[in-house]
């Protein structure tokens, strides 16, 4: 089965309430990898507000150089990213290997008639899940009626965002989050990298009490040195990685002592087969994973993983919930656990009523 064509295209998929700082749409890059026996493989890559429509001209201008004559298999990926290299190593390249990648993974685990989980490995039935929301803008009240639903779904871990400009506004969101998930709860805050190093201290030193699980991305997400100098100055496990890209900086985490909970987003490493690096180094560090974001597929690829933390699950901004989706995926959540039967390939089957990025310029 060797690779006969490449293509794909963005969409635009609004949000149903805006994230913080002004977030109201996510976009998607569909990746169909076609081969000569006539199968096709289906691939995404996806990001809030930037990028799409370059990822879009990547996949369709520069990858099928690369690809089309060769085997239709996951090992291409190094030679994809070589090719791809005069245009970075990060970034956008990244995106685009994840687009062709997972349609490789989708090809492989078709053929075999088998689900993306098993031909990855399956080593679990179900995986813990959180209720999670981008939610610093929201009033109070929202915020307690966001917690309270997810509470009601079952969750008894969920994460909010911190960050305020004002400490005690944080505060006064994470002791009213405390009250309503009780006392044996789950409860973790992400300050999305808007602290400084005494800025984050103070933060962490009022909040806990609170006793945070974890706090995510407390610091600028490239200065893993302030990351090394802030733990010196709190207890508060740390939780990087959604803006982490490989396997090198993954590492050099973990030896600065920063990393108590990895979060590797599978399309910003470049795909699956940089996911399973980087979660296979996280493991034979003690360092457990907790994908990020996507739980669609993120919740497939945790129930493979030799160290996982918990899944994901983003108020109301899963493919399914903003519509992107032509039928289930066959991802489940239910009462905080993730499962996944998805019959042949990861499930993932896009609508064809989609509205193309391309609709919204001139």
């Amino acid at each position: 089965m060797r690779v006969s064509g490449v293509g794909a295209r963005a969409y635009r998929l609004p949000l149903h309430r805006a994230w913080d700082g002004g977030v109201d749409r996510n976009d998607l890059v569909v990746v169909r990898v076609h081969t000569d026996t006539g199968q096709v493989g289906t691939g995404f890559a996806w990001t809030p507000l930037i990028g799409a429509r370059a990822v879009e001209a990547l996949v369709n201008d520069d990858c099928p150089a690369a690809l089309v004559g060769r085997e239709a298999h996951p090992a291409l990926w190094d030679e994809l990213c070589w090719h791809l290299r005069e245009a970075g190593t990060s970034g956008l390249t990244l995106m685009a290997a994840a687009g062709i990648d997972i349609a490789l993974w989708d090809l492989r685990a078709r053929a075999a008639g088998e689900s993306l989980v098993e031909a990855v490995g399956r080593r679990r039935e179900s995986v813990s899940a959180y209720g999670s929301g981008v939610n610093l803008d929201y009033p109070l009240a929202d915020l307690e009626d966001q917690v309270r639903r997810w509470v009601g779904a079952g969750h008894t871990a969920v994460k909010i965002k911190v960050g305020s400009a004002e400490l005690s506004r944080d505060v006064e969101r994470v002791g009213a989050v405390r009250e309503l998930v009780g006392p044996e709860g789950v409860l973790m805050v992400d300050a999305n990298q808007r602290w400084d190093v005494p800025g984050a201290a103070r933060a962490l030193g009022a909040l806990a009490d609170f006793d945070p699980f974890f706090v995510e991305e407390p610091l600028p997400a490239q200065d893993l040195e302030a990351h090394a100098r802030l733990r010196e100055r709190t207890g508060v496990p740390f939780a990087i990685g959604e803006n982490l890209r490989t396997v090198q900086e993954f590492e050099r985490a973990v030896e600065l002592g920063v990393v108590d909970v990895a979060q590797p987003n599978v399309v910003r490493v470049g795909g699956i087969t940089p996911f399973l690096r980087i979660a296979e180094s996280m493991a034979r560090r003690g360092v457990p994973v907790a994908p990020h974001l996507l739980p669609e597929l993120s919740g497939q690829l945790a129930l493979c993983l030799p160290r996982v933390a918990m899944v994901e699950e983003i108020d109301r901004a899963s493919f399914a919930e903003l519509g992107a989706l032509a039928r289930p995926s066959g991802v489940e959540f239910d009462r905080g656990r993730v499962r996944a039967d998805t019959g042949p390939g990861h499930g993932l089957v896009f609508a064809d009523t989609l509205t193309p990025v391309a609709d919204h310029f001139p």
